[in-house]
């Protein structure tokens, strides 16, 4: 089992954060399948934008059973310890800090996976995120700057001594940002090295590949991210692996269609209609994935305006598919 603080988890099984699609209605469905963490998507330290429906919408506890753990992100230490102290206030029991994202937006404001060029930045602000509050600290991170400079083991063993309790790691560059393939030697150096509890992320796709990283790399636990888009149900299989246990079933289409109504209702709760379908299309697609006849509905739900029109369109479509299917 994985402690972090005061938090023990169930198993090792986190769910990326990932803007714009780790909201509290995806981190719900996610925890429905079993999994062990989530944090919210990635929050700005910028405090003049703690007030916005965007920042508002992040910081909300889920409604689920996992820790509620907030992700800050910034460049200064300062501002990364009132960020840290303000989201615990609205009910944070973990801060989370990225250091992993590789967006041009954030790594061009000195934050993010561009921190990882500065080894003195990280250690101010972990120094100063983990003195500015009394709930436990953990950290995402890339292997390094660039393949050349992989310097994940020297920021793990500053992660370890300035307090923080878990570490993930994307398998990859900030330069790589999301192309090639993910490597885990430095993964695995870095777990030889510290003793904090390490998770290890990147292009980790199905139950059977978990289980090889975590051979090979000696992690504590496994992150998944864009392969859980569409499919949480990736996440009950890589759990029932993990512990030993046979694997679940495929989803049925009627399966995927609850699970999708109840995603898209709590997307209408928390976004209002009008956002909360606009939203709702890229997930919508995701879901529909492999799927026949997948891009012509995908082109019809997109020009879809009212909630009531989207569900009705989605179900059609996935009874239809699960007709097909049996006609197989």
């Amino acid at each position: 089992m994985i402690q972090i603080g005061p938090y023990t988890l169930k198993n090792g099984v986190f769910l990326a954060p990932m803007a714009g699609v780790s909201d509290r209605a995806f981190r719900d469905i996610c925890a429905s399948q079993g999994i062990g963490f989530a944090a919210s998507e990635m929050i700005s330290s910028d405090t003049t934008l703690h007030a916005s429906d965007k920042t508002q919408h992040r910081i909300a506890r889920a409604e689920n059973d996992l820790p509620h753990a907030v992700q800050i992100a910034g460049s200064e230490p300062h501002t990364m310890a009132e960020a840290a102290a303000f989201n615990v206030k609205q009910g944070a029991q973990i801060i989370d800090i990225n250091m992993g994202c590789p967006a041009k937006k954030v790594c061009n404001k000195a934050a993010g996976s561009a921190l990882l060029e500065y080894p003195d930045r990280v250690k101010q602000i972990l120094q100063a995120v983990v003195k500015s509050v009394d709930v436990p600290v953990t950290l995402k991170i890339r292997t390094g700057p660039c393949r050349a400079t992989r310097n994940a083991v020297e920021i793990a063993k500053i992660a370890e001594n300035t307090g923080v309790l878990c570490l993930a790691i994307h398998g990859r560059t900030r330069a790589d940002r999301f192309s090639g393939d993910a490597e885990y030697d430095t993964i695995a150096n870095v777990k030889q090295t510290v003793s904090i509890p390490v998770i290890a992320n990147g292009d980790i796709k199905n139950a059977v590949h978990s289980q090889q990283v975590l051979a090979y790399t000696g992690a504590d636990g496994v992150m998944i991210g864009r392969a859980a888009q569409g499919n949480p149900w990736l996440l009950r299989s890589i759990v029932a692996s993990l512990n030993n246990e046979a694997t679940p079933k495929p989803p049925s289409n009627a399966e995927k269609l609850e699970t999708l109504h109840v995603h898209l209702k709590a997307l209408y709760k928390l976004y209002g209609e009008h956002r909360g379908v606009r939203i709702a299309r890229k997930h919508i697609a995701w879901y529909c994935k492999n799927q026949q006849n997948a891009n012509e509905f995908r082109v019809k739900i997109n020009l879809v305006e009212t909630a009531t029109e989207q569900l009705s369109l989605t179900e059609s479509f996935f009874i239809r598919s699960d007709e097909s299917s049996a006609a197989a």
